[in-house]
């Protein structure tokens, strides 16, 4: 959960803070699972299609306890101007999303000291306007979020595969550092025998041109 978390949060703060027409946007799904008592990032981004056409949005929040049928508006946020709408989140939620612009695309909250009661779906809602040259263009993006808050934090399956993977990649080169070595100390031990094995013949051949020309060689 933590990596996640982690690398959600770097995306946001990429958005919000490079200035608008220089950054790519990515719509990245926000997290699911929150830990009770600490605070958790509800994540919402609504990237536009078209970078160069200026516009304006207002990002509403609603939540729907689990087994209920209505959703309640809790937050909105409109150009620097974020209100909290229901009590039981009074002083409890944060806005995070795109700051110093109309044009919001990043439309995040932070949720403080969550509780197992903030357990349900939240429904993030972008309304748009685009500004075009003729006219004026009115956009609506829902997106939903089912939470679910848990009393401690559960590894992620992506983390525990990275794990997974470090600690083989670590085996692996641990398995062929050791055959480097036993590669490189068989060359040089056959470096060297084959070495020695020289010298003994350079040896052998000196030997026998030192010996007398005259041996074997008798007067009649």
């Amino acid at each position: 959960m933590a990596l996640g978390m982690i690398s959600f949060l770097a995306l946001c703060i990429f958005c919000t803070q490079v200035p608008l027409g220089q950054t790519g946007c990515a719509e990245v799904d926000s997290m699911t699972e929150a830990v009770a008592g600490e605070s958790f990032l509800l994540g919402c981004i609504s990237c536009k299609r078209r970078e160069e056409v200026p516009g304006s949005a207002i990002v509403d929040w609603h939540y729907k306890a689990a087994g209920s049928e209505e959703f309640i508006h809790i937050f909105q946020y409109e150009y620097n101007n974020p209100t909290i709408l229901h009590e039981n989140f009074e002083g409890r939620l944060e806005w995070q999303g795109t700051m110093g612009t109309k044009d919001v695309q990043t439309g995040s909250v932070f949720i403080h000291n969550v509780t197992y009661n903030d357990t349900g779906t939240y429904l993030c809602t972008f309304q748009r306007t685009l500004h075009l040259p003729l006219n004026e263009e009115h956009v609506v993006i829902s997106k939903e979020v089912e939470l679910t808050v848990v009393e401690k934090a559960n590894p992620e399956l992506t983390a525990v595969i990275s794990e997974i993977m470090m600690y083989v990649l670590i085996t692996v080169l641990q398995l062929w550092m050791i055959g480097v070595l036993i590669y490189c100390y068989r060359k040089i031990y056959a470096e060297n025998e084959a070495r020695e094995a020289k010298k003994a013949a350079r040896s052998q051949n000196k030997l026998i041109e030192l010996k007398d020309p005259c041996d074997g060689i008798y007067l009649e």
